[in-house]
């Protein structure tokens, strides 16, 4: 004996149907940015899976390579990111020696994250990283260039 589910009424929307047209998966520019999102991340598991690091561990490198030390509230400020995320990003790096985060002498209220020398020596790791996933892409320049500013317009025209 085969069970079978009850029928349902068709709820299926019409693609024809104006009034459904905003719920198509088609028409949001949510799904291909997050589609995108996910396969460039993809893209980069591999490459940082060999340098022991996660995409968001990469990007909080990056930062800190760039300033040397940050506040948890400029990281996450920076990265979009809260600190109940970046918590146990920042004490994963500090017990593997990458990080170091000490509490600001004027303000104890205030975390600072510095580099340690491990940490400095990842960027030379880490200077193949950008290189290989732009080789995967296989984008037009002027067009990466071009999805680049629209996104940080989405961004910058999004924030709360």
């Amino acid at each position: 004996m085969t069970d079978f589910l009850p029928a349902q009424p068709d709820r299926t929307p019409s693609a024809s149907d104006p009034r459904y047209a905003s719920l198509l998966l088609e028409n949001q520019l949510c799904f291909p940015l997050y589609a995108a999102a996910r396969k460039i991340i993809q893209n980069y598991t591999p490459v940082l899976n060999e340098l022991d690091l996660s995409y968001t561990q990469y990007i909080v490198l990056m930062v800190l390579w760039e300033s040397g030390q940050i506040s948890l509230r400029d990281l996450g400020h920076r990265l979009l990111l809260d600190s109940g995320t970046l918590t146990p990003l920042l004490k994963n790096l500090e017990s593997r020696g990458l990080v170091r985060r000490t509490r600001w002498a004027e303000d104890e209220r205030v975390l600072i994250t510095e580099l340690t020398d491990e940490g400095w020596a990842m960027r030379e790791k880490c200077l193949s990283v950008p290189v290989t996933v732009a080789s995967c892409s296989k984008m037009d320049p002027s067009h990466a260039k071009a999805l680049y500013e629209l996104l940080w317009e989405i961004i910058k025209n999004n924030e709360l």
